[in-house]
């Protein structure tokens, strides 16, 4: 059974975000899906998987609240949950940056046409990935600046960086849409006159135009970690070890290290998952320590059965 990942955010007013959440926590447990929400007073943002029947319901059931008419969702198809379990938090804001910007001052929503006629005309404008550097090492859209954040609330420093395009038109990015949209607010504030934001961001342009302009896989926040921008995706990043194309991401089997890295699943396999001689020593002293329990365990058992054998 195939089941529908559903991606989303809004930024409107919630006056009472703790009363919400309770509500949606209960709603979404009594449904049977799965994912991760983040409310705050400035909004909603998550991703939810389940069947295709109780996804239209989830969608149908927050379309119908006013806060959130005319929201749209994102849907990728996958085999299985990517979620564990069901999420409702509190935030005080539903993507952390720390800007503390006016987001009814946002810049203008360019949609995915748009962008590919951008693109298709060879026109003369700057193309700016609004996500941490990790996402983007795996993929990105054609001549883009990637300003190599290690979170998204280091934004203050790339808009410095550009001050001398305050005039030039820039389309910003992200993966679905929340950190460009809030980040082209803070552009605005800090002068930048042709701002404009992907509208509903990576995931959106791909289901529409897959293998045209964006390279590589778009990195998503869930088990799948990331999903192809198309049948013919080729991958621009390299394995860490063997240093072939690579798009993969793997955590750490060392919990405790729990590192995120590219690994092909060759590499994947010959070091046990893990991504440093120590952390395989680790692994494999652990498996040996199992092994050599299981062996005592074993030769115990064969000691009693032959005292107890008449």
């Amino acid at each position: 059974m195939k089941i529908v990942v559903s991606s989303f955010y809004k930024y409107t007013e919630i006056e009472n975000p703790e009363a919400f959440q309770r509500e949606h926590q209960n709603y979404c447990n009594e449904l049977g899906i799965k994912g991760k929400v983040l409310v705050a007073r400035e909004g909603i943002n998550g991703t939810v998987s389940g069947t295709k029947e109780h996804i239209d319901k989830y969608e149908k059931h927050l379309l119908n609240n006013k806060l959130f008419s005319g929201m749209t969702y994102k849907r990728t198809i996958t085999d299985e949950h990517p979620f564990k379990k069901t999420i409702v938090r509190i935030r005080k804001e539903i993507v952390t940056s720390g800007l503390n910007v006016d987001m009814k001052n946002v810049g203008e929503r360019i949609t995915p046409k748009e962008l590919k006629e951008l693109y298709d005309k060879k026109e003369d404008f700057i193309i700016l990935d609004a996500r941490n550097d990790y996402e983007s090492k795996i993929g990105k859209f054609h001549n883009a600046i990637t300003p190599k954040l290690e979170v998204f609330r280091d934004f203050r420093k790339v808009a410095k960086k550009l001050s001398k395009h305050k005039d030039k038109k820039i389309v910003m990015y992200c993966t679905g849409g929340i950190r460009c949209e809030k980040a082209s607010a803070y552009m605005k504030e800090q002068g930048y006159k042709k701002v404009y934001h992907l509208k509903d961001g990576i995931l959106n342009y791909i289901e529409q135009y897959p293998d045209t302009y964006f390279e590589g896989r778009c990195f998503v926040f869930d088990n799948r970690l990331s999903v192809p921008s198309g049948d013919k995706t080729e991958d621009i990043a390299l394995c860490e070890f063997c240093h072939i194309p690579c798009g993969r991401y793997i955590n750490c089997a060392n919990m405790k290290c729990d590192k995120l890295f590219i690994c092909c699943n060759e590499c994947d396999n010959t070091w046990e998952g893990t991504c440093s001689k120590s952390c395989r020593g680790i692994i494999l002293n652990k498996k040996m320590s199992l092994i050599t329990k299981i062996k005592l365990k074993f030769f115990k058992f064969l000691r009693i059965h032959k005292i107890e054998d008449p």
